[in-house]
C-alpha cells in the first residue's frame, strides 16, 4: 500500500495558468502542495461541464466517490483519516504567464517522437540501446536539428556510418521532422488515463 502510494504521488498533473492554458506538467506531490496552500484549485470535467474544487471540495467529492465504490484506473491517496482522488488537472491561481510554443529538442524527446523506434531496421527498443543519427552525415555539413535527427538503433548507426541513407540503401520510416507539441504531452495524452488534458491541448 505504502509502495502504491508513492507511486500514485509520481504519477503527473497537468497545470493550466489563470486563463485555463496548459502550462506545465507537474508531479501529484506538487500538484497537493499547491492545492493544500490555496494556490490551485482542481478542474474536472465531469459529463461534459468543467467543475472546479478547492482542496477540501476535492477530497469530500474524493471521499463520495470512494464511498460510491469507484475505484481505478483512478488513482488514490489514502490517509489514516481520509481519502482523495489524484486530480488530472489543476489551474495555478496567480500565475498568468503564457505557455511556451517551442518544443525543446531533446534526446527523449527525439525518441519519443519516433516512438523508441529505429527508423531504419523498424526494430523498438529501449532508450539504453538507441542513438541519435544524423540523416545528412555532419561530415557533409549536416546539423542537429529536428528535420535531421531520427532514432537509430546502434546496429543500423554504425552501418551507416558517415553515409546518407540513400548511399547506405537504408530506407527511412519516416522523414524527421519538428512535432507540432512536446512529444512527452502527445504520448500521454494518447493513452485513456490522461484522456481530460485533452480538452486543454488540442
Amino acid at each position: 500500500m505504502i509502495d502504491r502510494a508513492r507511486s500514485s504521488l509520481h504519477s503527473s498533473v497537468l497545470a493550466l495558468n489563470r486563463l485555463y492554458m496548459a502550462v506545465h506538467v507537474v508531479s501529484a506531490r506538487r500538484a497537493f502542495c499547491l492545492l493544500c496552500k490555496g494556490n490551485a484549485e482542481v478542474v474536472s470535467i465531469e459529463d461534459g461541464t468543467w467543475m472546479v474544487y478547492d482542496f477540501d471540495g476535492w477530497r469530500e467529492v474524493s471521499e463520495l466517490q470512494a464511498e460510491l465504490g469507484e475505484d481505478d484506473p483512478i488513482e488514490w491517496i489514502r490517509s489514516v483519516t481520509f481519502v482523495v482522488r489524484i486530480p488530472r488537472v489543476i489551474r495555478l491561481l496567480g500565475y498568468d504567464r503564457v505557455p511556451r510554443k517551442a518544443v525543446k529538442f531533446t534526446r527523449r524527446n527525439v525518441f519519443l517522437r519516433d516512438e523508441y523506434r529505429c527508423q531504419y531496421c523498424r526494430g523498438t527498443f529501449g532508450p539504453g540501446n538507441l542513438s541519435l543519427d544524423h540523416v545528412l552525415p555532419r561530415s557533409r555539413g549536416g546539423q542537429t536539428t529536428w528535420d535531421n535527427i531520427v532514432t537509430a538503433c546502434m546496429k543500423c548507426n554504425v552501418r551507416k556510418g558517415g553515409r546518407t541513407p540513400e548511399e547506405a540503401r537504408m530506407d527511412l520510416l519516416c522523414r524527421p521532422k519538428k512535432p507540432a507539441r512536446s512529444p512527452v504531452l502527445a504520448h500521454q495524452i494518447a493513452t485513456e488515463k490522461y484522456e481530460s488534458w485533452r480538452t486543454f491541448l488540442d
